[in-house]
């Protein structure tokens, strides 16, 4: 089976350190070699390989620890690339690898039997996409071994690990990974899931800026002493024994470091392995290894799949063959692109037949169960088999026959005659679809359709093979309606009378032939018409309905509609034009056939007078109403709209004399003001000179300039007035003033 890799690239596109490892190799009379692998993500941008990568040794006194050396360690060779094709079924994006640099150097250390030295390299930081650790973008990480001094005083060569750990695992699939290691000294080796270490930090980044060589630093130098603080997993659901959560959790056998498990969880992991080695039960070394596994989505991509009808246990595929020995089948396997070859293979008269055809069509010999399978690249790791189980079985039909009285509005009789070639008595289900308005699992029911039509009924049945089989035909079903039902919305009303005749007959569609006779020489063809009555009477109302294949069916209902006189409204008002200076009307009513009259003044005020006169408070446009009253009770409105029109009126005296004795000293106009705007009074001397000017129609000229300057003296004034009336029209009056003291 191939996998098609769904989330990774995206989880992978930091370019981030992911892990790395220390291991030494003793060459004798304290000469190492060290060996140090660090990872990375290969795609996108983020953290560089340091070049040189400084790596610290500290020796151990007890719990005193000493800076021994402090080495600049370049890349030795070349940076490795490791794709993620590990597994030969996973399908990965381009680009999608980890790089590994190695670095190695040689130094001399003092054979000691008391103290140990620590091999160290901090770097900072790892993917902020990490699932199972705290504030995994703030978490650098130490790389380090430990020279014990049993290690030193045999010369031990420290384990190394066999393989590379997979790039990518597929989630809910079983995991299967070799951790082990080899030791080039036979000495025993145990396994376990380990913590991985901090080290190092964020400060000397742009967004923290500090010191980047000190212990918080991205690249510490010297490398801080141990001992190291633990990486802190997201506790309870991760921990360093269960790093990639779940229930059960991926194990790690403590005898051969092979790691199993199905992972559950999909994301991005820090795992921490250890590999200790132990000599004559002393422990020597530890070789820890620090890296990320990523469980994503991975879908098959060659799979082993057709059309079936049956599924056993989720892999075996069955297909039932009802009545024919010769089966086509339908190959639904995916993905035809990583399918390099396939064929099919049936156990037939005791031999087996193979085919090479994408959808074969093979004739089986008769009846019975016939065993195959479908294979996929065989031969080939990512592969795929289907099991095929292939029942021919004998045939059955679906027929049945109807019974209806074609005229008659009844239910219709259906009888079943299907068989099964198994033999009497063995379909043991029915299904009717009566033309999707009903059902029934009887196998001789009957049923009452509502609407007519050419309505398509199908029985299928299901024999003890579960052999289905499907009959469908069209039962033309256009009946008269046994009764006609009608219901008007109203039988009693005025003139003119609205009534919506209400068909409930049934069964009754468009194709049937309808025709109303409603009583006042006029008809319908409408199933539910709507009939206005423009005349008082009372009429009979007839219905005839004839169905598409001659079925017919009438009723009369006589005197059924009753039509009432009703009055017409009408009044005439004066005076026509209507103004705030003479708001009173006289309304006079020229109604025809009224006995009663109600009359409503905008709402404001109501008469029951035939002829009223009323004063309109407001004006404006007023809305009058009249109600009319016929003898029948019927009634009829009338509604006009009245224009009460506001005026202003202003008039200038023509002479004035302010001489103090209270009487007409001032130069003041008069009139009926209310509903004026934009007034102004200007007044000029014979010389030009403006004198007097105001925009209050209350305030008069009293003789002086401006009312406080100058006296003016006897003579002719020239004035103008201009204001703006209640509806916007514009007025200019021109005039003289005549001043006598």
């Amino acid at each position: 089976m191939v996998v098609l890799l769904t989330t990774v690239a995206q989880n992978l596109s930091a370019r981030h350190i992911i892990g790395g490892e220390i291991t030494y190799v003793c060459n004798g009379n304290g000469n190492y070699t060290f060996t140090m692998y660090v990872y990375r993500d290969c795609s996108s941008f983020g953290a560089d390989f340091d070049e040189p990568a400084i790596i610290t040794i500290y020796r151990q006194d007890g719990s005193s620890y000493t800076l021994e050396q402090n080495l600049e360690v370049f890349i030795f060779g070349e940076i490795n690339t490791i794709p993620a094709d590990d597994n030969p079924c996973l399908l990965v994006p381009p680009g999608v690898c980890v790089e590994e640099a190695r670095y190695q150097f040689d130094i001399n250390l003092p054979v000691s039997s008391t103290a140990s030295y620590h091999v160290v390299y901090q770097r900072c930081c790892r993917n902020n996409t990490i699932t199972n650790i705290v504030d995994p973008q703030d978490a650098g990480a130490t790389y380090t071994v430990e020279l014990t001094p049993e290690a030193q005083q045999v010369c031990n060569n420290s384990p190394v690990f066999n393989n590379f750990p997979p790039i990518v695992i597929c989630a809910n699939e079983p995991l299967v990974f070799d951790h082990g290691a080899t030791d080039s000294d036979g000495d025993q080796l145990v396994y376990e899931f380990c913590n991985p270490l901090l080290g190092g930090g964020v400060f000397g980044t742009q967004e923290n800026p500090g010191d980047p060589t000190e212990c918080s630093g991205v690249a510490p130098n010297p490398a801080c002493p141990p001992p190291f603080d633990l990486v802190p997993f997201l506790f309870p659901d991760y921990d360093a024994l269960n790093p990639m959560g779940g229930a059960p959790q991926v194990e790690i056998d403590p005898n051969t470091g092979l790691i199993t498990g199905t992972p559950t969880i999909q994301g991005q992991f820090v795992v921490g392995v250890c590999v200790s080695e132990f000599r004559n039960g002393v422990l020597l070394s530890t070789v820890r290894r620090d890296f990320q596994f990523n469980v994503t989505s991975c879908e098959p991509t060659v799979l082993a799949q057709i059309d079936y009808d049956e599924l056993i246990n989720g892999d075996a595929f069955v297909i039932n063959s009802c009545g024919t020995e010769t089966v086509t089948f339908d190959n639904l396997s995916i993905q035809e692109q990583f399918i390099e070859e396939f064929f099919w293979e049936f156990e037939i008269d005791g031999q087996t037949e193979t085919f090479t055809d994408w959808d074969p069509t093979i004739t089986f010999p008769g009846l019975g169960t016939y065993q195959g399978v479908l294979v996929l690249n065989p031969g080939l790791t990512c592969g795929d088999t289907a099991d095929i189980f292939v029942n021919v079985f004998p045939d059955i039909e679906s027929e049945f026959e109807f019974e209806y009285d074609t005229c008659v509005a009844g239910p219709v009789v259906f009888t079943d005659l299907s068989f099964s070639d198994a033999g009497p008595n063995t379909i043991t289900d029915w299904e009717w679809d009566f033309a999707g308005v009903g059902s029934s699992t009887e196998q001789n029911p009957s049923f009452q359709f509502m609407s007519p039509g050419d309505l398509p009924v199908s029985l299928t049945v299901t024999d003890i093979n579960n052999c289905v089989e499907t009959e469908t035909q069209i039962i033309p079903w256009y009946p008269a309606p046994a009764v006609i039902i009608v219901e008007p919305n109203s039988f009693i009303g005025c003139e003119p009378m609205e009534v919506f005749f209400n068909n409930l007959s049934f069964p009754i569609d468009s194709t049937y032939d309808i025709v109303w006779t409603f009583g006042d020489g006029t008809t319908s063809n409408e199933i539910s018409p709507t009939h206005v009555y423009e005349e008082e009477g009372i009429y009979d109302i007839s219905l005839e309905v004839t169905s598409p294949i001659g079925c017919f069916a009438s009723d009369a209902w006589d005197n059924w509609i009753t039509v009432r006189p009703s009055p017409i409204a009408d009044f005439i008002y004066s005076p026509q034009e209507i103004s705030s200076f003479d708001p009173t009307v006289t309304f006079t009513d020229q109604s025809i056939e009224a006995s009663a009259w109600y009359w409503d003044f905008d709402n404001e005020a109501f008469s029951l007078e035939t002829d009223p006169v009323y004063t309109f408070q407001d004006t404006g446009l007023q809305v009058v109403t009249l109600i009319v009253t016929h003898e029948s009770g019927c009634q009829d409105t009338m509604i006009q709209l009245l224009d009460v029109v506001p005026r202003v009126t202003y008039f200038l005296p023509n002479a004035f004399t302010p001489n103090s004795d209270d009487l007409n000293d001032f130069f003041l106009g008069t009139g009926k003001l209310e509903g004026m705007t934009n007034f102004e009074l200007l007044i000029w001397n014979r010389w030009g000179e403006l004198v007097f000017e105001t925009r209050d129609p209350t305030e008069g000229w009293n003789g002086q300039k401006n009312n406080n300057g100058v006296v003016s003296p006897n003579g002719v004034y020239v004035c103008i007035v201009r204001y703006t009336g209640p509806r916007g029209q514009d007025f200019l009056l021109k005039g003289y003033a005549t001043l006598v003291r």
